[in-house]
């Protein structure tokens, strides 16, 4: 299985865990604001190969406790079982992000107990979904099912939602709120504009915005708070 980045050490992308965060290309959405849009070919230049990886993390035993992977969408990759299995098989613990396009391969992971913290992004309202994910026609069943999954509980997770002023309204937090009701955690993190983005001219909320959006949350979904706060 070819890895296309590694993050040597991150205190941020796995909460509570000193990790590392491994980067798979390949993504089925095309969000205007993406920050890694150079990973979105499954054919992106490779930075290593799966041996190589899994040597720096048996190098890393007893200083990282968690791997992070990422994408891209890291469930488009049929290998990815198994990575997760050696992974765990060194001894340590795994964060999986996810878009949530692919419920029955996060169900099936789930079953296997190959992830222990999933973090799903949360694009829009289902109505908006199409337009913020980029990918017209988009049918949001497979993100419904996904968010669904995890709101069951049998694994540690959170949702998180980019928040970018031409896309998202206090209409959709009105909508998000009752689909995600009694969420464990969900956060809101404001866009941040960089030359990996592939739409220009995006702008993020100002803070009275992002406040407004909590308070919207809050009556449903009393977890939701401002990422960095």
């Amino acid at each position: 299985m070819k890895i296309h980045g590694l993050q040597k050490l991150t205190l941020l992308d796995y909460p509570g865990r000193v990790a590392c965060t491994v980067f798979l290309g390949g993504c089925d959405f095309r969000c205007p604001y993406c920050h890694n849009s150079e990973l979105l070919d499954p054919g992106c230049p490779a930075q290593m190969e799966e041996e190589e990886l899994l040597s720096f993390l048996s190098k890393r035993r007893g200083l990282l406790d968690g791997v992070c992977v990422t994408g891209g969408e890291p469930l488009l990759r049929p290998e990815l079982p198994d990575l997760l299995e050696k992974i765990r098989a060194l001894g340590f613990s795994v964060k999986l992000d996810t878009n949530g396009s692919r419920p029955d391969r996060l169900r099936a992971l789930l079953e296997r107990g190959l992830a222990d913290y999933v973090a799903m992004d949360i694009k829009n309202s289902p109505e908006r979904y199409a337009e913020t994910a980029g990918v017209p026609g988009l049918d949001p069943g497979p993100i419904r099912e996904s968010a669904a999954l995890l709101l069951e509980g049998r694994t540690d997770y959170e949702f998180r939602t980019t928040v970018v002023r031409q896309l998202h309204d206090e209409d959709s937090f009105r909508a998000i709120g009752p689909w995600l009701a009694g969420a464990k955690r969900y956060f809101l993190q404001s866009f941040e504009d960089r030359d990996t983005v592939p739409v220009g001219g995006l702008e993020p909320c100002s803070p009275e915005q992002l406040e407004r959006f909590l308070a919207i949350l809050r009556p449903h979904i009393p977890s939701a708070s401002l990422r960095g706060s």
